[in-house]
C-alpha cells in the first residue's frame, strides 16, 4: 500500500454520511476521494453495512465502498492487532479489538488513520500508528483526542 493512502475509520465516515454532516468533514473527505487516496479495510466495511438500514441502501453503499483501496485482513494484519491488543492492556489501555484492528489495517497498510475516536489517539501515543483526527482539527501525527460517535444518524447515500 501507498503512504499516500487514507484509512478512513467508520466514525469519520458516519459524520459524512449523516444528515446534518458537518462541511469541513465533508469537504476532507470529498478531497481524498477525488485524488483517490481512500482506503478501507474489512473491519470498516462491516461497521458499515451493518448499519445499514434497508435492502437499497446495502447495495447502494456496498458498490461505492468497493471503489475503495482495499486492505486485506491478512495473518499480519492479525498478527499485528493481537500483539497490539496484548501491549496496551499490558499498559492499562483498553481499547476494543474492533478499533485495534483497524489500527493494525492501517499500520500494515502504511496508511494515515483519519478518524473521530479517541481510542485510535490512545494507542497512537504508544505505537507506530500514525492518526489525524477531524474531530479535534489536529494534523497528521497528533496526538489529541478526538470524540467517537458511532451511533449518528445515518442519511441514505
Amino acid at each position: 500500500m501507498s503512504g499516500d493512502l487514507v484509512l478512513i475509520d467508520t466514525s469519520v465516515w458516519i459524520l459524512v454520511l449523516r444528515k446534518s454532516r458537518p462541511p469541513a468533514i465533508r469537504d476532507e473527505v470529498g478531497h481524498l476521494l477525488a485524488e483517490n487516496r481512500v482506503a478501507i479495510a474489512p473491519m470498516i466495511r462491516l461497521e458499515l453495512l451493518g448499519g445499514t438500514r434497508s435492502s437499497s441502501e446495502f447495495d447502494r453503499l456496498k458498490s461505492r465502498l468497493s471503489a475503495l483501496h482495499e486492505i486485506p485482513a491478512d495473518e499480519e494484519n492479525w498478527e499485528l492487532a493481537t500483539r497490539l491488543s496484548f501491549e496496551l492492556r499490558q499498559q492499562g489501555r483498553v481499547v476494543p479489538y474492533t478499533d485495534v484492528l483497524i489500527a493494525a489495517a492501517a499500520m500494515v497498510g502504511g496508511c494515515l488513520l483519519l478518524h473521530a475516536d479517541r481510542h485510535f489517539d490512545l494507542m497512537a501515543e504508544v505505537t507506530e500508528l500514525n492518526v489525524r483526527s477531524l474531530v479535534s482539527g489536529q494534523g497528521p501525527g497528533d496526538r489529541s483526542r478526538g470524540s467517537g460517535d458511532r451511533n449518528a444518524e445515518v442519511e441514505g447515500t
